[in-house]
């Protein structure tokens, strides 16, 4: 039941943390994350981390944990807690600690090479993949390129979803493309993971039905309003981009998309809610058709693109 946790084991500290080394409840526990948590996360959010952390440690369901709150855990499993706790203290995001996330149903190992996937990542995934359902594609005839790849979230999830596609993802950090590689592995599907840096190269030499990308779309300006666990863990080159030239990646993946597309095929980019109409007006100033579409929290965050014919 018990799994190992991404964390040294010089991390584990004597403090007051726990008055004594006995078992303690599940509910006990809890408690000491919401105290330790509570300058750092909303309390719905301490509950939250609590849970994914209890869950993915013990490998048991939430209902379970909500249902055995009396429930002792012994010395060496509280040590373990400890030093979590000790590490989400410092602002260290819960996916680092934990080594994985869930995405698209996937579960997707993340460490500091990576971003930690989100939720309007996944939203992308699914505008892809109903856009070639509603096109009725064949998935056979289909070839995919991830530009910028991170994680690999968005290949392996489209894979996943397309198996007879050809996958191909780039990016320009070979530590990252590293992690995509084992995700792919444990997620059991083939993908050619591709070192480029798309700012200096081209794309491989293929012919695209469909292209996906979340670039960095950050603004130098808006580090100011994010999380303390995001600036100081997440690897700021798949974050940020200059204040002046806020669609430096959008403009040149769209120039390269452009020659790279097959005729009827489609562009699909995250964007920063700021600058949607500004990718649009960019988009269409090249040739394509595009438009905004909204995620599931009415904010400005995908752009679907197809070239003029």
């Amino acid at each position: 039941m018990q799994r190992s946790i991404n964390f040294s084991r010089s991390d584990t500290y004597k403090s007051s943390f726990f008055v004594s080394l006995s078992m303690l409840t599940i509910a006990e526990i809890e408690k000491q994350f919401v105290k330790d948590l509570k300058t750092i996360y909303e309390l719905s959010e301490i509950k939250e981390i609590f849970l994914q952390v209890m869950e993915d440690y013990l490998r048991v369901k939430k209902s379970y944990l909500l249902l055995h709150k009396k429930e002792s855990l012994q010395v060496n499993q509280v040590e373990d807690l400890k030093a979590i706790l000790k590490a989400l203290k410092s602002g260290r995001p819960i996916q680092y600690i934990l080594g994985e996330t869930e995405f698209y149903g996937l579960r997707i190992k993340v460490n500091s090479s990576v971003l930690i996937p989100r939720p309007e990542t996944e939203e992308l995934v699914f505008l892809a993949l109903s856009s070639i359902e509603e096109r009725g594609e064949t998935a056979s005839a289909l070839n995919v390129l991830d530009v910028g790849t991170g994680s690999g979230c968005i290949a392996i999830s489209l894979k996943k979803h397309l198996s007879s596609a050809k996958v191909q993802a780039i990016d320009v950090s070979i530590d990252a493309l590293q992690v995509a590689i084992e995700n792919a592995k444990a997620n059991e599907v083939e993908i050619e993971f591709i070192e480029r840096d798309v700012l200096l190269d081209q794309f491989p030499e293929q012919r695209y039905a469909l292209i996906i990308s979340n670039p960095p779309y950050i603004t130098e300006d808006e580090k100011n309003t994010m999380h303390l666990n995001v600036l100081d863990f997440e690897p700021w080159q798949a974050l940020f981009v200059p204040n002046d030239d806020p669609l430096i990646f959008y403009r040149r993946i769209a120039d390269l998309a452009f020659s790279c597309l097959l005729k009827n095929g489609e562009l699909f980019f995250e964007i920063n809610e700021r600058f949607g109409l500004e990718v649009v007006e960019m988009l269409e100033n090249k040739g394509f058709q595009a438009r905004i579409v909204k995620d599931i929290q009415g904010r400005d965050r995908m752009v679907r693109a197809i070239i003029n014919s």
